[in-house]
C-alpha cells in the first residue's frame, strides 16, 4: 500500500500566553512568562502558590449558560481551540465528506474540576447521594472528542488518547497514521487540560514534582538550569488540523508544514522517573527521523520536553547528545515550558504548534530563565537561551514524555509539493 502524505492546515491554541494561536506565538518569540500567583483557588496553605493559568477566558463568550453547565473547563478549552483550528483551516462542512473527518482528542486527567466539585459536595452533605446528572459525561477523558464531532458533524474515527503528559502528542501521531493509511482524510487532533485546582497542585506537591519558588513565579520554570526545582503546572489546549495532501490541495488549503515522521516508545523503567540515559527518548526521536526518510544531520531544531525537573532534563539531553553525536551542537534546542509551564496532557499539542510555527517562520522561540549552567547537563548543546533565534528550519522534532515511561516524538518539515 502506498502511504499518503500528511500536512498541517489549521492551528488553534488557548494557553497561559495567549488565547489564540497568533497571540501564543507572539508571546513565545518575545520570551514572555505565563506564570503568576494562582487565582483559581486560595493556595495560601499549599507548598506551591503559583501556576501558568489561562487568562481572560470567559466561557460565556463561547457557550450559553446551559452549555457551560455541561462542559468541564478542560472540555471548554478543547472546544474553543478546536473551533479556532477549524476556522483557520477554512473548513466548510457542507463541502466535505464528513464520514472521512475524525477527531482524536487527548487529556492526561480529564474533568478533574468536575470530579472535585461533585465529590466535595457529596462529602459536605448528609451522605445522601445527590450527584449532577452530567457528572460522569463531564469528567471522562474522551468526552471532548465527542463534543467536537457532535458540534461539527465529523463522523470519522473518534476517540481519546491517554498517556499522561505524552497524551496529545499521541493524538497527533494517531491522526498522522490514520490519514497515512487511508482510514480518513482529515483529523482534528490535540489535547486540553484543566488541573490548576487543589487536587492537581496538591497531588504534584506531594510528589515533589512542581516548583515551590513562590517568591519569584515568573522565573520558576528553569529548564536546564542548575537550580531548577520542578515544573510549573499549566492549563489550556492546543488543536491541529491534519489533512491528506491531495485533499488539502484540492480544496486550496493553506499548508503550514508536512508531518513527516513519528516515534512512540516506552522506557519500561519507572512509574514516574525517566530512564537515566534517556533510552526511550532517544529511540523515539530515532524512529521519527527514520520514518521521515531524513538523516540525523537534517534536523535543525528540537522543542524538548524540557520540564525543569532535576532528572528529566538530564535524561533528555543525554538522549539528544547520544543520538545526534557531532551534529547535536548544531541543533537549536529549546523548552517552551520555560514560558507556558507544563500543560500535562495538552503539552504535546501546544508544543507541536510552537514547532510547526518555527518551521514555517524560521524563528525558534527561546528558553527563558537560565541563570546557572548545570555541570550534569551537556553544555555543548545549543539551548537557545534568553532570546529567539532566526535561522532556516527545514525539519524539527517535538518531544513529549509522560509518567509511565511513555515517549512520543513528532517530526515536522517544510512542505515541498
Amino acid at each position: 500500500m502506498k502511504l499518503r502524505r500528511v500536512v498541517v492546515t489549521g492551528l488553534g491554541a488557548l494557553t497561559p500566553l495567549g488565547n489564540t494561536a497568533p497571540d501564543y506565538w507572539t508571546a513565545l518569540i518575545n520570551g514572555v512568562s505565563g506564570a503568576d500567583r494562582i487565582t483559581r483557588f486560595d493556595a495560601e496553605k499549599f507548598k506551591t502558590q503559583f501556576a501558568c493559568e489561562v487568562k481572560n477566558f470567559d466561557p460565556l463568550n463561547f457557550f450559553d449558560r446551559k452549555e457551560v453547565r455541561k462542559y468541564d473547563p478542560y472540555a471548554q478549552y478543547g472546544m474553543v481551540s478546536s473551533d479556532e483550528a477549524i476556522a483557520d483551516a477554512g473548513l466548510v462542512p457542507e463541502k466535505l465528506d464528513l464520514d472521512r473527518i475524525g477527531v482524536i482528542w487527548a487529556s492526561g486527567i480529564g474533568g478533574l474540576v468536575t470530579f472535585l466539585e461533585e465529590v466535595s459536595s457529596f462529602a459536605k452533605g448528609d451522605g445522601t447521594p445527590r450527584f449532577n446528572p452530567f457528572f460522569i459525561p463531564k469528567m471522562i477523558a474522551d468526552i471532548t472528542a465527542g463534543h467536537i464531532s457532535i458540534k461539527h458533524g465529523f463522523r470519522g474515527p473518534n476517540f481519546a488518547t491517554v498517556s499522561a503528559c505524552a497524551s496529545s502528542a499521541n493524538a497527533i501521531v494517531d491522526a498522522f497514521n490514520y490519514i497515512k493509511w487511508g482510514k480518513a482524510d482529515m483529523f482534528v487532533c490535540g489535547g486540553s487540560e484543566a488541573a490548576v485546582n487543589p487536587p492537581g497542585v496538591g497531588g504534584f506537591n506531594a510528589m515533589h514534582a512542581i516548583s515551590t519558588r513562590n517568591d519569584d513565579p515568573k522565573t520558576a520554570s528553569r529548564p536546564f538550569d542548575k537550580d531548577r526545582d520542578g515544573f510549573v503546572i499549566g492549563e489550556g489546549a492546543g488543536a491541529l488540523i491534519l489533512e491528506e495532501l491531495e485533499h488539502a490541495l484540492a480544496r486550496g488549503a493553506k499548508i503550514y508544514c508536512e508531518v513527516a515522521g513519528s516515534g512512540l516508545t516506552a522506557d519500561a523503567y519507572h512509574m514516574t522517573g525517566p530512564h537515566p540515559d534517556g533510552d526511550g527518548a532517544k529511540r523515539a526521536m530515532q524512529e521519527a527521523v527514520r520514518e521521515s526518510g531524513l538523516s540525523l544531520s537534517d534536523i535543525d531544531h528540537i522543542n524538548t520536553h524540557g520540564t525543569s525537573t532535576p532528572l528529566g532534563d538530564i535524561a533528555e539531553t543525554k538522549a539528544i547528545a547520544t543520538l545526534f553525536g557531532e551534529h547535536a551542537p548544531k541543533i537549536n534546542i529549546n523548552s517552551t515550558k520555560s514560558m507556558t509551564g507544563h500543560l500535562l496532557g495538552a503539552a504535546g499539542a501546544i508544543e507541536a504548534i510552537a514547532t510547526i510555527l518555527a518551521v514555517q517562520n524560521n524563528i525558534i522561540p527561546p528558553t527563558i530563565n537560565h541563570f546557572t549552567d548545570d555541570p550534569d547537563i551537556d553544555n555543548s548543546l545549543n539551548y537557545t537561551f534568553h532570546k529567539a533565534v532566526q535561522r532556516e528550519v527545514k525539519a524539527a522534532i517535538s518531544n513529549t514524555f509522560g509518567f509511565g515511561g511513555h515517549n512520543a516524538s513528532v517530526l515536522f518539515k517544510k512542505f515541498v509539493e
